[in-house]
């Protein structure tokens, strides 16, 4: 039987509630009602414990970076958290060191403007929340800022625009490494069909 493979979501304080909800719920459906897949996924942070997120919810991660799992996925999201870090070295110099051992980075909404700020979009293509399209481009004007997608797959990284937008990044991340079907069966599951009100 092949090894089980692990997702983790990173955590951190202001990370933007949606941001690593969204994608967890379609993630912990998946694997959970799916084990035969071989899947799993948990959160990490720093130092473990409890993180306050952008709009009050305190959530506890599972993990902090010492003692969290290899990773197979890694998914970063964003909010008003990511500002601070985009010059904060110890930080940025993690990401880097996640990117040479993990075989596949996504981000949410501004978490790609962390990845931007560690080298890790440089020449790429990508994108982030249309309010920090601008700052991407500054961050690395090497990057092909897709402005009107709503997540971008660039092999072994995945961006994806603003907030909600990462729960369709999930659900592609589930359609990779599980099949259409199986990406299908999760959508209907959490009864994810947007017909906006307004």
């Amino acid at each position: 039987m092949d090894a089980e493979k692990h997702i983790g979501i990173v955590l951190f304080a202001d990370v933007e509630e949606l941001d690593a909800i969204g994608p967890w719920e379609v993630l912990a459906y998946w694997t959970r009602t799916f084990p035969e897949d071989r899947h799993t996924v948990s959160t990490l942070s720093s130092s473990g414990g409890l993180v306050r997120c952008a709009n009050g919810l305190v959530v506890q991660a599972d993990h902090s970076y010492a003692d969290a799992p290899s990773l197979d996925v890694l998914v970063y999201p964003g909010g008003q958290g990511t500002r601070p870090q985009l010059h904060d070295q110890a930080q940025l110099d993690w990401v880097r060191r996640r990117r040479q051992v993990v075989p596949l980075m996504a981000s949410v909404c501004t978490g790609s403007l962390v990845f931007a700020a560690a080298g890790l979009l440089t020449g790429r293509p990508a994108t982030t929340h249309w309010r920090s399209l601008d700052l991407l481009a500054e961050l690395d004007p090497s990057i092909d800022v897709r402005a009107d997608e709503r997540f971008v797959d660039d092999g072994d990284i995945i961006t994806s625009a603003g907030i909600s937008a990462g729960i369709d990044m999930a659900l592609h991340l589930v359609k990779r490494l599980a099949g259409t079907e199986r990406a299908r069966e999760v959508r209907r599951g959490i009864q994810y069909d947007p017909a906006p009100p307004v």
